[in-house]
């Protein structure tokens, strides 16, 4: 049983990091976000409840999920940007932070992973990229 649930990891963490683009040494990332999304939103049938729903006795808010990999907007909170320094950076969806409601980003500027809740998603460029791309 294990084995197999390894495997279903295994197996959707590679589809999101192929259908995101993004770099291969972010796997880790897509395992987490994989099993922290599955935790939340797969029903196992014996029970008819999701995992989250048997550890913690209440439905999970799956309102906060995004797409892994979706384009998004740090705000750059953390350096001294000046007074006509860009206030957010260019950065890639990839986790939630597991001890608060944080998302974990992938700035593209820094190439570094940042954890967040100051974030603006861009859900519209990537439906539009979606539709040119079909």
């Amino acid at each position: 049983v294990a084995e197999r649930r390894n495997r279903t990891l295994v197996e959707a963490a590679r589809t999101m990091l192929i259908f995101s683009r993004e770099p291969l040494f972010l796997w880790v990332e897509a395992i987490a976000t994989a099993c922290f999304t599955q935790n939340r939103s797969i029903i196992h049938r014996r029970f008819n409840k999701t995992p989250y729903e048997l550890i913690n006795g209440r439905k999970s808010d799956i309102s906060f999920l995004y797409v892994f990999g979706a384009l998004c907007y740090p705000k750059n909170d953390r350096e001294d940007i000046g007074k006509l320094g860009a206030k957010g950076d260019i950065g890639f969806f990839i986790g939630y932070f597991a001890d608060s409601c944080a998302y974990r980003i992938y700035n593209r500027r820094t190439k570094k992973i940042m954890e967040t809740m100051n974030v603006s998603f861009d859900e519209l460029s990537a439906m539009a990229f979606e539709q040119r791309s079909s």
